[in-house]
């Protein structure tokens, strides 16, 4: 049996909130609202992307205002990525991982399928995963069912209790309790410490943790 890390992207191996925020202020501005600040921005945002918007809103978007929204959010996020960069230490931590014996990861992120794997590739990190898996299909849903497909792609030889998913949102836990597996919250993305502990969950300040927690918790049942 080997023990597997699913790691999230978005505000987890990369550090793009700088850029998630920025983005979400020019959506923000197609319906009137006015800009967040970082920690206001982590205080409210929660997925599904429609019942963020509808808290800000205090009503659910229309069709026309969630397109809107979502190209703003996506055309604005495309022009600022690019500068983002890797949250410190993930090569190391990547390679360290993959180096030993029984021990395997994989890369499953809501960002575009078509779009994430470049990104990837571009930072010389996809030799270290056995998948990389994007979003498929519309945006602003759950993670729950692409992580059931991920999990399914890996193969017979993945098991539950030794398997963690290590990501930043509230939505990774709870798509990781749907699936039978660990999950670890990283503060670094977009939720407080204080909701992520709300979860029930491991949260911790920094990746390097997250993995040490990855170890320790693959030697329990899941929870």
């Amino acid at each position: 049996m080997r023990t597997h890390i699913v790691w999230d992207w978005n505000g987890t191996l990369f550090h793009d909130m700088e850029a998630v925020l920025a983005a979400s202020n020019a959506a923000f501005e197609t319906v009137g609202l006015p800009p967040l600040s970082l920690q206001e921005y982590r205080e409210l945002y929660e997925i599904p992307i429609p019942r963020f918007y509808q808290r800000l809103l205090g009503r659910m978007p229309s069709r026309t205002e969630w397109e809107a929204l979502d190209d703003a959010f996506h055309d604005r996020y495309r022009e600022l990525s690019p500068d983002c960069g890797l949250t410190d230490g993930v090569p190391a931590l990547l390679t360290g991982w993959r180096a030993q014996p029984g021990r395997s990861q994989s890369l499953l992120s809501m960002y575009e399928h078509e779009r994430l794997v470049p990104v990837v590739d571009a930072f010389g990190l996809s030799g270290h995963f056995l998948r990389v898996d994007g979003r498929t299909g519309a945006s602003g849903g759950r993670k729950a069912g692409f992580l059931a497909t991920h999990l399914r792609g890996l193969g017979p030889g993945l098991e539950p209790a030794r398997t963690v998913l290590i990501g930043d949102a509230v939505d990774d836990a709870e798509a990781a309790r749907e699936s039978g597996i660990h999950a670890v919250l990283y503060t670094g993305g977009s939720h407080t410490r204080q909701k992520l502990e709300a979860v029930g969950v491991p949260v911790v300040d920094s990746l390097a943790e997250a993995v040490a927690v990855a170890e320790e918790l693959t030697g329990r049942p899941v929870g």
